[in-house]
């Protein structure tokens, strides 16, 4: 099967996804998971989105940047779900070289984004607690707006070199990509030049912006912390870190299964490529799903404007 796609060219027109690489014949009880957790992320998070803009008490910051992180979570999942499913379901493993450039821009460049709105949201965090009487001074709506845009800003232009490095190189033998989306490493493998830049690329991106994200986020939680333990009784102290508590769910469902995958990658060199990839999968698609998931449950206000759509008989 695989032979039938080996070819030889300078540069492909096309490229083939293989999907889960030796589990083929189970492709079609894997789309339901996949599917699944698609409908959940794009239900959950436009809920979040409805509820938030419905009710004026959520016209926060804290639920603005829930908002962008439900906005990123909706573009991350739609970027790589819908070519899966085609691949799981219809076979289609075709994907012209200009689209998977475009999906992998796509795909990084939300992930990079979404770490951003992690540590926009630790600030506020941060702010709410450690300067109470000044967050709705210091987080007005044009700093959250400036924010935002910074943190999508930072996701366009770190990323932006990525496609037009892999444009350039030559491809020269094969067009197959052993995955269900064109992942940056996997692409840069079937490269018949030295990409040694592009992998230092890759590396320098993941350690400077998700590294410095991860220590903004522990810095601020290190603050809130020391802000935590001052206060005098141990009710008031679990429930002002309580309001951290969805926060911190967030990030460990993001960024665990994400170092999960990274050190696989890296290490486990007698991991299954169908392993790699799976993990490849989980860590960009379970994010999105819990995501609105963990705030509708935890945070109280959300709960009971859903809570409101859906009237009690007899009420």
């Amino acid at each position: 099967m695989l032979n039938s796609y080996i070819t030889n060219f300078t540069n492909p027109s096309t490229f083939i996804l293989l999907g889960i690489p030796g589990l083929e014949g189970a492709h079609v009880w894997i789309s339901i998971p996949f599917c699944a957790m698609y409908s959940i992320a794009i239900l959950g998070n436009f809920t979040i989105l409805f509820i938030v803009k419905l009710e004026p008490t959520l016209h926060v910051p804290m639920y603005n940047f829930l908002c962008m992180l439900a906005v990123t979570d909706l573009v991350l999942s739609t970027s790589i779900v819908p070519k899966t499913l085609s691949i799981f379901w219809f076979n289609s493993r075709e994907i012209d070289f200009s689209a998977c450039l475009t999906q992998l821009y796509f795909i990084h460049c939300f992930a990079g984004i979404e770490s951003g709105i992690f540590v926009a949201m630790a600030f506020d965090r941060y702010v709410a607690i450690c300067h109470p009487l000044r967050h709705s001074t210091i987080l007005t709506n044009p700093v959250v707006a400036k924010i935002g845009l910074a943190m999508v800003l930072r996701g366009i232009i770190v990323i932006l070199p990525t496609p037009f490095l892999a444009r350039q190189w030559p491809y020269c033998r094969t067009n197959i990509i052993p995955h269900t989306h064109c992942e940056y490493m996997a692409v840069l493998k079937l490269a018949c030049a030295d990409i040694r830049v592009g992998s230092y690329y890759g590396l320098s991106v993941i350690f400077l912006v998700t590294g410095l994200d991860m220590l903004f986020i522990a810095l601020s939680y290190t603050q809130i912390l020391r802000a935590v333990f001052s206060l005098p009784t141990k009710s008031t102290r679990l429930k002002t870190f309580g309001t951290c508590s969805s926060h911190l769910c967030v990030i460990l469902a993001s960024y665990i299964p994400a170092l999960f995958s990274y050190l696989t990658l890296r290490f486990g060199q007698n991991v299954p490529l169908h392993f790699h990839v799976l993990m490849a999968n989980v860590y960009l698609l379970v994010p999105p799903m819990l995501n609105p998931i963990i705030y509708g449950v935890r945070t109280r206000q959300i709960r009971d404007r859903l809570l409101r759509l859906f009237p009690h008989k007899g009420t």
